[in-house]
C-alpha cells in the first residue's frame, strides 16, 4: 500500500492542532514543525503521534513548509494547515488515488468558514489548492506568505472538499488583516511597486466590489457583505502601509509581523 506523511508547520495553535491531527491519523508519518510555539502546540501534536520538530528561523510560510518536507519519508505527502481538516469523504478519495495513481500531483476544493459560517460564494469556493503530492514530485514556492505548490507534472483534481476553520472570531480577522497587509506591503515593496493615499483607496474599493459582485459574496448573506468589507480594509491598509514604507520617517519604524499559519 502506498504511506502517506502529513506535514504541519505550527506557531501557537492549540487551539487547532488537536482536531487538525485527528482528521489525518490515517497517514503512516505527521510531521509538526513549529517555530516556537509558547501555548503548548508541541506537547498536544506530541500526544498524537506526531513527530515534532523545532525550527526558529523564520523565513515564511514556503520556506518553512520546504523544512517540513525534508522531515517526511513516505511514498505520498499532504500538506495541511493547523486550522485544516480532512473529511472522511476527502481521506477516502486521497487514499484511492494513492493506490492507483493517475497523476502524481493532487488538487481539491477548499470550504472555508468565516466567523461561523462556510462561505460558498465571494470567492472563497471551489478555492482549489493543491497538497497532495508524490514526495519527490513537487515542492514549495518561497515567498513571505500566499506559498504555492511547485510542481511540473499535470495536476489531477480530488472532488471533496477539505475544511477551512479560517476565522474563529472578529477579532481574529482583524489580526489576520494587520498582519497580512504589512507582510504584504514588505514583498510589494521590495518588487518595487509605489503607492499613495489614492491607490490605496482605489484598490480597497476594488477589492470591496471584486468580493461582493462579481464573486457573487451578496448570496453569502449579511456575512458576504462583512468578509466584503473586511477585505477591502486589509487591501486598504497593504497599499497605506507601502505608500509608509516609502516615507523616510516611516521606513525605520514599520516592523514587518510574523504571520501565522492561516489562510
Amino acid at each position: 500500500m502506498a504511506s502517506l506523511s502529513v506535514i504541519v508547520i505550527t506557531k501557537n495553535e492549540a487551539h487547532n492542532i488537536q482536531a487538525c491531527l485527528q482528521s489525518v491519523l490515517f497517514a503512516d508519518q505527521i510531521v509538526v514543525l513549529d517555530s516556537g510555539s509558547t501555548d503548548g502546540t508541541p506537547d498536544l501534536a506530541r500526544k498524537l503521534g506526531a513527530e515534532v520538530s523545532e525550527n526558529l528561523d523564520w523565513k515564511g510560510f514556503g520556506v518553512q513548509k520546504n523544512r517540513a518536507l525534508a522531515l517526511a519519508r513516505s511514498d505520498w505527502v499532504l500538506s495541511i494547515d493547523a486550522d485544516e481538516r480532512v473529511t472522511p469523504a476527502l481521506q477516502a478519495e486521497m487514499q484511492a488515488a494513492m493506490e492507483n495513481p493517475g497523476y502524481e500531483v493532487y488538487g481539491f476544493p477548499r470550504l472555508s468558514s468565516y466567523c461561523g459560517q462556510y462561505m460558498r460564494h465571494s470567492g472563497w469556493y471551489p478555492d482549489r489548492i493543491t497538497r497532495l503530492f508524490k514526495r519527490n514530485a513537487a515542492m514549495f514556492s518561497d515567498e513571505l506568505v500566499h506559498e504555492r505548490v511547485i510542481t511540473s507534472h499535470p495536476i489531477g483534481q480530488l472532488e471533496s472538499p477539505l475544511l477551512h476553520e479560517s476565522f474563529r472570531n472578529f477579532e481574529a480577522v482583524l489580526d489576520k488583516a494587520n498582519r497580512y497587509s504589512t507582510a504584504g506591503a514588505q514583498i510589494l515593496l521590495e518588487k518595487g511597486r509605489t503607492a499613495s493615499v489614492g491607490k490605496a483607496i482605489a484598490h480597497g474599493f476594488w477589492a470591496f466590489f471584486r468580493t461582493y459582485v462579481l464573486r457573487r459574496g451578496f448570496l453569502d448573506g449579511r456575512m458576504g457583505l462583512v468578509l466584503a468589507i473586511s477585505n477591502a480594509e486589509g487591501t486598504y491598509y497593504r497599499y497605506l502601509k507601502l505608500w509608509l514604507l516609502a516615507q523616510p520617517a516611516s521606513a525605520q519604524s514599520a516592523p514587518v509581523s510574523e504571520p501565522r499559519s492561516s489562510r
